[in-house]
């Protein structure tokens, strides 16, 4: 690596909200950072399959407005929204389940803001025992993905996107600091500090393959 994954986490924001959805009660985990890069740059690492690839996970279908993906091994869904280089609003579909997605490009001074929503039902026997870190932690792994492939956009998927590294000592901590990141966003939410860290070690677990699993409701990356 060409960097400390700590940095990386350091400069990632999280929050974790309630919302309604068509009358029922959701959950929604934010996540955000910026990277030195344009608006149309990091449109085009998000939106290229051929660049969505190396980083993250291959992508097929019809990619435009109103037509439909699929990650491979992973979520499918519609595309809703699509107004480059601004915003990317689609469903989330994955082990029977759908939620949503929302992708932001803010445009700053020093670069560009990549702002992620991931809202979806609250699911009993799920969302209580791992809590916003199930897709927030996924996500965490995203963003460093995103990060690494920025660095230098021609390379090859790197290590930490092989599907053993969360088991490796370094991917056992990154998922570990990941989560107990999440724990502190939930706490903030006004989740009792103890409950929501024990959610934290639980998605922790799962991660890094020393927990039970998430029955198909995981996929958030």
């Amino acid at each position: 690596m060409a960097f400390r994954f700590e940095e990386h986490l350091a400069r990632m924001d999280r929050r974790y909200f309630s919302n309604t959805r068509d009358g029922m009660e959701t959950v929604v985990v934010a996540a955000g950072r910026t990277y030195n890069t344009t608006a149309l740059d990091l449109w085009d690492a998000v939106t290229n399959p051929e660049r969505l690839a190396r980083w993250f996970l291959p992508i097929s279908g019809d990619l435009k407005l109103g037509g439909r993906y699929q990650l491979e091994g992973n979520a499918g869904g519609s595309i809703q929204e699509c107004v480059q280089p601004e915003l990317i609003r689609v469903t989330w579909e994955f082990g029977g389940g759908v939620s949503w997605l929302t992708v932001r490009f803010v445009p700053l001074a020093d670069g560009t803001r990549l702002e992620l929503e991931h809202e979806g039902p609250i699911v009993p026997g799920f969302s209580d025992v791992f809590g916003p870190g199930a897709l927030g932690v996924g996500w965490d792994g995203g963003f460093f993905g995103l990060t690494i492939h920025l660095t230098d956009p021609s390379a090859d998927k790197p290590v930490e996107s092989d599907p053993e590294w969360p088991m490796s000592p370094e991917g056992k901590a990154f998922y570990g600091a990941a989560a107990k990141a999440w724990g502190e966003a939930e706490i903030a939410f006004g989740t009792p500090r103890d409950v929501a860290l024990a959610r934290a070690e639980a998605t922790r677990g799962f991660y890094t393959g020393e927990g039970p699993g998430m029955s198909g409701h995981e996929g958030g990356a």
